[in-house]
């Protein structure tokens, strides 16, 4: 397994060699592509068939045939279907970071390389299952985790091929057959994906189309698929509408919504660390992940300090009349105070470049923050910009910190930060925000192993309680009862 460090040691190569071939540029133009064709990275060849079909009946066709045909295999080849995947995203987390690059036009190469080889490595297989017995008097009792049948799968643009990846390691590690209907704002980074991912199953001996999607997916394949008698339960990453949509279907449904996550700073935090990893954490892929930081709450008293640090680490700081002309820009219609508001498209995932030049400011790609200093009830705070700006509010105590962070999460209950030495301070943002993610003194990324500890996964099934999908979140339990025999004692 690669490491958080060889990661990163990975991407800085990579960056190194764009570099040197005058590939300076973060930000892909939505138009035509902007790498030179000779440092372009190749595309793999797909051999073994297409997996992508054109109707929702198909695919999940073809979906329950391959979950029919796994159920025969044993599961052995479970654990080989995982491993060649890990080894064939690896292997192309360049592509395929590149394709969603310039395809979506949002967020930075380099992150979702990184995005890419975290979710290869870091999300469970088949090692995460472990029986259950007891035995007694009464005989022998076994409790095993056992497959849904097929899935279908709906994922974002924001994260296209990293939530695919994440995906579909979980659900094929539990013997699952998984139908995806990507964004269509995704669709040609998806498909290459899920065509990657097929090659690797059918290689380490498993089904074609165990993992397979329809080729064209809109709105209304995803209704389709929401609804489809072979469905058996739903796996849904996305905004507010397709969750509730899911949830209506009167189908099982692990469903990740949206997020408004708040880093609140208090008067006992190591600063250095605190401005570096929030910059980190919310510049991270231009700030278009559910769990990056969204707003910074500080107690007023190292606001300042607070801020120097960041600028030290690549945030650029604006004020508040520029504020009010980039609002112009960054916000279809801009809201009045107390409300949030819709974030115009054209900005979203951009570079902070991108957005200093709508008001006349030049800097280059180093820069990874805009940073600002606004009221409480500023639309920023409230609104999951997904843009690389950072509103900061200044509390007067820890306590002032919290509850407005609480306010301003809407209760989504995804993620929070906090950045403190106080341990009640700690404990009482830990309690007060409920969230699947609290990060104490890291960056928010901290929160999915990167940088952190524990498994990673891009679907943060909030709303439906899972938190953190993995294997078993696409698992039910099974029981098998011997009567009165098998105990050996």
């Amino acid at each position: 397994m690669i490491s958080d460090v060889r990661i990163d040691e990975i991407v800085e190569k990579v960056m190194i060699e764009l570099r040197q071939g005058e590939r300076v540029r973060h930000g892909p133009d939505p138009s035509p592509a902007i790498l030179h064709a000779t440092t372009k990275p190749s595309a793999p060849t797909i051999r073994h068939g297409n997996n992508l079909f054109e109707d929702v009946d198909q695919a999940v066709a073809a979906a329950r045939k391959a979950f029919l045909q796994l159920a025969d295999l044993p599961l052995e080849i479970r654990e080989q279907m995982v491993s060649q995947i890990r080894r064939v995203i690896r292997e192309n987390a360049q592509i395929l970071a590149h394709t969603a690059w310039v395809e979506t036009g949002m967020g930075r190469y380099e992150d979702k390389i990184r995005k890419n080889l975290l979710n290869a490595n870091k999300t469970p297989g088949t090692e995460i299952f472990s029986p259950t017995a007891w035995t007694g008097d009464a005989g022998l009792t076994l409790v095993e985790f056992a497959p849904f049948g097929v899935i279908g799968a709906i994922t974002p643009s924001t994260n296209p091929t990293s939530t695919l990846i994440g995906n579909s390691i979980g659900m094929v590690a539990a013997g699952n057959a998984v139908v995806f209907n990507p964004h269509p704002g995704a669709r040609e980074c998806s498909n290459l994906t899920l065509q990657l991912i097929n090659e690797a199953i059918v290689e380490a001996g498993g089904p074609e189309n165990l993992v397979c999607a329809v080729e064209y997916p809109t709105i209304e394949s995803a209704q389709e698929l929401m609804h489809h008698r072979d469905v058996r339960v739903l796996t849904v990453t996305g905004g507010i509408g397709v969750v509730r949509a899911a949830m209506k279907s009167g189908k099982r449904a692990i469903s990740a919504g949206p997020g408004n996550p708040p880093a609140v700073v208090d008067e006992t935090a190591d600063l250095d660390q605190a401005g570096r990893d929030i910059v980190l954490g919310a510049s991270f892929d231009n700030n278009i992940i559910c769990i990056d930081e969204k707003e910074a709450i500080a107690v007023d008293s190292i606001a300042d300090e607070l801020k120097r640090v960041m600028v030290r680490n690549g945030a650029y700081e604006i004020d508040g009349q520029q504020l009010k002309q980039l609002m112009k820009s960054i916000f279809v219609e801009v809201p009045p105070a107390g409300k949030y508001g819709m974030m115009n498209k054209e900005f979203i995932g951009k570079n902070a470049n991108v957005l200093l030049s709508e008001i006349g400011i030049d800097v280059g790609d180093e820069v990874r923050l805009i940073l600002v200093d606004v009221d409480h009830d500023h639309p920023l705070v409230l609104s999951e910009q997904m843009m690389p700006i950072l509103p900061l509010v200044r509390v007067r105590n820890a306590d002032e910190g919290i509850d407005l962070a609480k306010k301003v999460e809407h209760g989504f209950r995804h993620t929070a930060v906090m950045h403190s030495k106080n341990l009640d301070n700690l404990s009482r943002m830990a309690r007060e925000m409920d969230t699947s993610i609290f990060v104490k003194n890291g960056p928010s990324y901290a929160g999915v192993g990167y940088g952190g500890e524990g498994f990673c996964s891009f679907t943060i099934a909030s709303p439906t309680g899972e938190g953190l999908t993995n294997p078993i979140s696409f698992s039910r339990l099974r029981r098998c009862v011997l009567k009165d025999y098998f105990r050996i004692v």
